[in-house]
């Protein structure tokens, strides 16, 4: 059996997918197999695929809430759309395009770069002809003049399949440096109509140059509407075709990265496959070595997250297959070891690699993020421990951003890594922001780390939002070296000049050519205003100790929490993010900083775009 996907169609390796006793499948390979009779409670695509995770009694879903705080992506998933309309005075959408008078949008900044949405409003209406409102969680890649924002897609939870606009993943693509983009809906995916699996939307993106082509990487969870099965996390492999003026994007069929590696029979005949939930993955290229890394959170029934890998072979830099077989157009994805039957109506598999073992108190691991040391092939993993603290045992524990090192060696393309763990790690106590008024969610805002890692200053770098200085938080700065994860400073540098104690949340960061760090962030000016902007402290060292003396602001327009209308909760999502475009020789980087975010200034929350030169 192939152990890569082939074009246009599903493939996964054959002992994670095969019919197992009792019925345990997921995503089938061949188009025989996808079409295999499913149990009558999978058989149909409701309308609303998003409440069958509570009917079907996913362990996620149970314990949503009351015990796990995941992903808005989860959220949808177990409890269905959560109208979130406008809120406070004269809230309203605005009918044509933004205006500084519209309570959703602010005053226009005229020294930021050019804002792009990178989705299309025309496409956000159902095969019926219903219009749903809002995306959020935006992801970006760029290499050259290519650009992918991908994002989390309202819509598609009121689509079925096999309409593109089913999947909540949706994608856009620019050919120009980013000054335009094309909505391209959602990822291909030929048997969501047969088995009911589809991109959950908290995408991730990466992207990859070799052979002269342009690659970007698409990922997702991958779920079954019917919360039966296994999870996966699945990337659409994409490759840039066409001459410049009129390239396109040609994407793969699903390619499992990831899956649960413990499933469970139910029911009264116990036919009902019940699996771990895998949640908000995040992906890392490495150029130099040809691979692509994936990093999540696995949920098991009863446990509160382990922290976990897998990796992806993408070839050669001459665009050929690498050591298993994998090309960048058809990458071959290590992914654990399959399921067997480890007792009474329960199977279990391992995981490519365990990063963090799920805490014995049952206090939470989420928010996994990769980092990738292109010049020694080592891995860096983030996450936070304890995440809103949500368990009683947990409340008197610290909360902590934690960091591990996963070296080369241990990094092995095959579908169990040899190593146990990481070989290092080291951690920040921090501050947790809780639920600052005019951030809309159900549960808590994340302190989730953020890492880039800069070859020249011999250094990881870890930014994060934190609330020890101030209520509602700081973007903080701490660094580690490479080989022993030992702290740089003596403590977290503050990177968010001085203000009138405005929110400031969600950072993201990135590594220039000259090993400096590009970080930005979601910024509110005061307490009095929820006006909120995207800022950013360009070209920082990784070895400061100072707060930047000044700020730079991405947005060209603010926009109102408050004055959104939005069917997910919450309504600018849980991430923004930024890169350099990829290049195919050292440093792997260029010259441009991209920036994305979920902006409201319509009244309706739509990715958007910005790109700017990186720091020198």
């Amino acid at each position: 059996m192939p152990r890569r996907p082939k074009q246009g169609a599903l493939t996964v390796a054959a002992a994670a997918v095969a019919c197992l006793a009792g019925g345990l499948v997921g995503p089938s390979v061949t188009a025989a197999a996808r079409a295999a009779p499913l149990p009558a409670r999978a058989t149909a695509a409701p309308a609303v695929p998003a409440r069958a995770g509570d009917a079907a009694g996913s362990p996620l879903c149970q314990r949503l809430a009351g015990y796990h705080l995941a992903s808005s992506a989860a959220w949808a998933f177990c409890k269905g759309p959560q109208s979130h309309g406008p809120v406070g005075p004269g809230a309203h959408v605005p009918a044509a395009g933004p205006d500084a008078r519209d309570p959703a949008a602010g005053h226009r900044v005229p020294v930021a770069p050019a804002n792009v949405d990178a989705a299309s409003p025309a496409e956000d209406v159902t095969p019926s002809g219903l219009r749903f409102y809002g995306q959020s969680n935006a992801s970006i890649a760029a290499s050259g003049r290519y650009v992918v924002e991908a994002w989390t897609d309202t819509t598609g939870l009121y689509s079925n399949c096999p309409s593109p606009k089913a999947q909540i993943t949706g994608l856009g693509f620019s050919s120009d440096g980013g000054k335009t983009f094309t909505d391209l809906k959602g990822p291909p995916d030929a048997g969501c109509a047969q088995d009911h699996y589809r991109y959950i939307g908290w995408p991730s993106v990466a992207a990859y140059r070799a052979g002269g082509d342009t690659y970007f990487y698409i990922a997702s969870t991958f779920r079954n509407d019917q919360a039966v099965g296994q999870e996966f996390e699945a990337l659409a492999a994409c490759q840039v075709t066409g001459p410049p003026g009129r390239a396109s994007l040609r994407c793969s069929q699903p390619v499992i990265a990831a899956a649960s590696s413990r499933c469970r029979l139910t029911g009264p005949s116990h036919r009902e496959r019940e699996c771990s939930s895998l949640d908000r993955v995040f992906l890392a290229a490495d150029p130099a070595h040809g691979r692509l890394y994936a990093a999540f959170t696995e949920f098991g029934f009863y446990d509160s997250g382990a922290v976990e890998a897998s990796v992806c072979d993408l070839g050669t830099p001459a665009g050929r297959a690498g050591p298993v077989g994998g090309t960048p157009a058809e990458p071959a994805c290590e992914h654990g070891a399959p399921l067997r039957k480890v007792g009474t109506n329960k199977f279990a598999g391992k995981p490519y690699l365990t990063i963090q073992q799920p805490d014995p108190n049952n206090c939470e691991n989420l928010g996994a993020h990769p980092a990738a040391d292109t010049a020694r092939g080592d891995l860096y993993v983030g996450w936070e421990y304890n995440f809103a603290a949500a368990s009683g045992p947990c409340r008197n524990k610290p909360t902590r951003n934690m960091v591990a090192k996963v070296p080369r060696r241990c990094l092995v393309l095959r579908a169990v890594s040899p190593c146990a763990g990481p070989s290092a790690r080291a951690s920040v106590p921090i501050t947790s922001v809780p639920e600052p008024p005019g951030y809309f969610t159900e549960g808590s805002p994340n302190d989730f780390p953020r890492l880039a890692v800069s070859d020249q200053a011999h250094m990881v770098a870890m930014v994060w939002n934190d609330a020890r200085f101030h209520p509602y938080g700081d973007v903080l700065l701490q660094s580690f070296g490479l080989a022993s994860l030992r702290p740089v400073q003596a403590r977290p540098v503050v990177l968010d000049a001085p203000h009138r104690g405005g929110m400031t949340l969600m950072p993201a960061v990135s590594t220039t050519a000259a090993g400096l760090l590009d970080a930005t962030w979601y910024s509110r000016e005061s307490l009095t205003t929820t006006y909120t902007a995207i800022k950013g402290a360009i070209g920082v060292s990784p070895r400061a100790t100072r707060t930047p003396a000044t700020n730079i602001t991405i947005t060209s327009m603010p926009s109102d929490w408050r004055h959104q209308v939005f069917d997910i909760v919450s309504n600018f999502g849980e991430h923004t993010d930024n890169t350099l475009d990829a290049t195919s020789t050292k440093p792997y980087v260029g010259g441009t900083l991209y920036v994305a975010w979920t902006d409201g200034r319509t009244g309706v929350p739509q990715p958007y775009a910005a790109h700017l030169p990186a720091s020198r």
